[in-house]
């Protein structure tokens, strides 16, 4: 659930309505007190997922755009009201011909990719229906319909649509948070209903003890407040909580020189608070819950402190709000183990959702079942048939055997020969001078040799 923040100065930032046009107010300080190693000028800083789908074509189209110098300088010039309008976008039509085609490339394999992924999940939920509406949703970062020319049309719904994403990440991290927390409870609930009574009650004392032991911890510092600041001026950066200075805090912290503390660089400040509530060795302390409230530690600062909304503070932003008196005297910050994340009607109505998905999915088994049974039984009705075709067969071969060779007698001589089948020189014999056969009965007389010397 880690929150991942939006692109740095690097990535123009225009799709995120993140403007980084200005340079950082110079502070000398001296870096080598603090501890850790600084950024060194030059140094290329890897730019951190937006966590939109379309994040790596978003990368891709600033890139280009940064190249072409005329684009770049109405972009240093622009307000984000500018860019939210879709003024800036007007300016794509005078960039160069070989930044245009670049474009046209990139959304052309944007948009191939977009028709794989939802073919892909088209086949997948064929037999449950298919929303259309939530397929069309995932070309709104571009146009459709022209899906071979990059247009100032397309770079204005780029815009627009990753700044709306970004504006709703963090109402939807929120529900997706206290689905997590009820799933959690529900869990639990359903584990206790398979212990007997005493095994039970040694659980639920065993839950109450844990939810204690991690309800135990120092007070957390406001986030943003001045006590918050100095405590990581002091442990993590090594220097005199005494000589706390909010100019060369925001310089030390500034990690990537640009004059801006992004979503990243604040939530970095809230280590130090969090780890007096969380530690990854205490079965009783839930990770997952420890970066919701890292995140909404840096979600309410944003609110504080960022005046134009740009999920940006400058250095002027900075300073006013460390002159307010909340600044000076803040509540102290209430932890997630001490708020209700959800109701009990909210969990009821959640557990009717998974009962139904359950009912669903114990059909669509069932389903399953008996189309895998009936195979089952058409693959046994067919070996059945096989083996009696087998069998047909069988005999069939064996019958063509005895008539085609007859059996014989002990001397290996044919006990009969089949009619018309005589050997040549078997032809019986006739009488001498005589053509005719022999009546019945007649025996043959040999016959005279008239060359034998009788005496």
């Amino acid at each position: 659930m880690k929150w991942l923040p939006v692109l740095p100065q690097q990535c123009l930032l225009l799709m995120t309505c993140l403007l980084m046009a200005l340079e950082a107010v110079p502070i000398d300080i001296d870096k080598t007190k603090v501890k850790g190693e600084g950024h060194v000028e030059g140094e290329k800083v890897e730019n951190p997922d937006t966590g939109l789908y379309y994040d790596e074509y978003l990368r891709q189209v600033i890139d280009v755009l940064e190249t072409d110098k005329h684009f770049r300088e109405k972009l240093q010039t622009a307000d984000i009201e500018e860019i939210k309008s879709g003024k800036l976008s007007r300016e794509l039509d005078l960039v160069s011909h070989h930044v245009r085609t670049r474009l046209d490339e990139l959304k052309r394999q944007e948009v191939a990719r977009l028709r794989m992924l939802i073919k892909a999940k088209m086949d997948s939920v064929q037999d449950t229906g298919i929303d259309h509406q939530a397929l069309l949703k995932q070309f709104e970062h571009l146009n459709h319909q022209n899906p071979d020319t990059f247009e100032p049309k397309d770079l204005d719904m780029l815009i627009k649509a990753a700044t709306s994403d970004l504006e709703n990440y963090d109402k939807t991290r929120h529900e997706e948070f206290k689905k997590y927390e009820m799933m959690k409870e529900h869990e639990r609930r359903e584990y206790l209903k398979t212990l007997d009574e005493e095994k039970r009650k040694r659980e639920e004392s065993k839950f109450e003890e844990m939810k204690k032991k991690h309800g135990d911890h120092p007070k957390v510092h406001h986030p943003g407040s001045k006590d918050q600041l100095k405590e990581v001026w002091e442990e993590a950066d090594g220097l005199d909580p005494n000589e706390f200075d909010p100019k060369t805090f925001f310089k030390l912290h500034d990690v990537n020189n640009d004059g801006f503390l992004d979503e990243q660089e604040l939530e970095a400040l809230f280590t130090k608070e969090l780890e007096k509530v969380y530690d990854p060795k205490n079965e009783e302390d839930d990770m997952v819950e420890m970066e919701e409230e890292r995140l909404r530690m840096r979600e309410h600062v944003m609110n504080e402190v960022d005046i134009n909304k740009d999920r940006l503070v400058t250095l002027e932003e900075f300073l006013r709000a460390t002159e307010k008196k909340e600044f000076l005297e803040p509540d102290s910050w209430e932890t997630l183990d001490q708020q209700q994340l959800f109701t009990e009607d909210e969990l009821k109505e959640f557990e009717n959702h998974i009962s139904q998905q359950e009912d669903e999915l114990r059909k669509k088994a069932e389903e399953l079942q008996k189309q895998k049974e009936e195979l089952q039984r058409q693959h046994d009705q067919l070996q059945a048939q096989k083996q009696e075709l087998q069998q047909v067969v069988k005999q069939m071969e064996q019958k063509k055997l005895q008539q085609g060779n007859p059996p014989a007698g002990p001397a290996g001589e044919l006990k009969f020969q089949p009619p018309g089948e005589h050997k040549v020189g078997d032809a019986p014999k006739h009488p001498v001078g005589g053509d005719q056969p022999l009546p019945p009965g007649h025996v043959q007389e040999p016959a005279v040799r008239t060359d034998q010397v009788h005496p």
